[in-house]
């Protein structure tokens, strides 16, 4: 079960509030979309606190271990900690100490592990949502939706399609499949029992999600789940070729993997790496609805 160090959850975000930025991931390939993410947030009113990434890198990271670290754990924070891109790297950056603050943090994608890490250990506030290169080209209900949940506002349910019946209620626990499965055996993945678990992914071949779901069904990961949601699988269907073979399509994977573990079940949540990726705070209790398709933010 998730458990909360605080018997708080992180204050709401208000207007003059500091944001700062953390490269964690792969290098910056475009700038311009990193400034124009940060406008959205300036336009709620929050406060840029240092200068945008530049474009330096390291292979094919942003930078160092050393200097991705730095990022992630500045000497001074700030009340939100928003993340420039995903990629690959920020799982390198669990082999070192996590001092972890209190506060908001934003992302997915390669994010995954560091907000999956956070909420392990008992953190609030990390939000599976979109990160500075991709906020600028989110649709208004995403962006509000975002805003909504960082200032502590009400948010509209999301809508999804109803692949169980039942109603459940439990902690969130947003991630990329691939990223939480490489978390899989260590102390960086939480406690998933009672929660509601939402994943999604990109660019994997029908065949390596099956496998991937087949690991988190052998590390007992699923069958304790109070209800679990599938998001966006983006570039995750079969060629033309597979599909004329007869072979297993995503959804056949998804459901079958699934149909026994007598949970409610959702599909295609507005949520991962399509235009229109919902937010939602991690450790937070939803409702999620298999009756009618929904999964509701509760306030507690």
């Amino acid at each position: 079960m998730i458990k909360i160090c605080s018997k708080e959850y992180t204050r709401p975000l208000k207007a003059g509030d500091e944001v700062i930025t953390a490269s964690i991931s792969s290098k910056i390939d475009d700038q311009n979309q990193i400034l124009q993410g940060l406008q959205v947030l300036e336009s709620w009113g929050l406060i840029v606190k240092k200068s945008p990434p530049n474009m330096k890198s390291w292979g094919y990271l942003y930078g160092t271990d050393q200097t991705r670290y730095e990022e992630l754990h500045p000497k001074k924070t700030a009340p939100l900690i928003a993340c420039t891109r995903g990629g690959w790297g920020a799982a390198r950056l669990l082999e070192y100490p996590q001092p972890w603050k209190k506060g908001w943090i934003l992302g997915f994608s390669d994010i995954t592990t560091i907000l999956l890490a956070r909420l392990s250990a008992g953190f609030d506030g990390g939000v599976h949502g979109p990160l500075l290169n991709t906020l600028a080209k989110e649709p208004v209900w995403s962006k509000e939706r975002l805003k909504g949940i960082l200032f502590g506002e009400k948010v509209p349910d999301l809508k999804g399609e109803a692949w169980r019946r039942g109603t459940a209620i439990g902690p969130v626990v947003a991630a990329n499949l691939t990223v939480g499965s490489h978390l899989i055996g260590t102390k960086y993945l939480p406690n998933l029992t009672g929660a509601i678990l939402i994943l999604e992914d990109i660019s994997e071949a029908p065949y390596r999600i099956e496998r991937m779901m087949t690991q988190w069904r052998l590390a007992g990961l699923l069958q304790n789940l109070a209800g679990i949601g599938f998001g966006n699988f983006k570039n995750c269907e079969n060629s033309i070729e597979e599909n004329e073979r007869n072979e297993f399509k995503l959804m056949d994977i998804l459901l079958e993997r699934t149909k026994d573990l007598e949970i409610p079940i959702l599909g295609r949540l507005p949520i991962g790496h399509c235009c229109g990726n919902a937010a939602l705070p991690l450790g937070r209790k939803v409702l999620i609805d298999g009756n009618h398709g929904s999964l509701k933010l509760l306030n507690d």
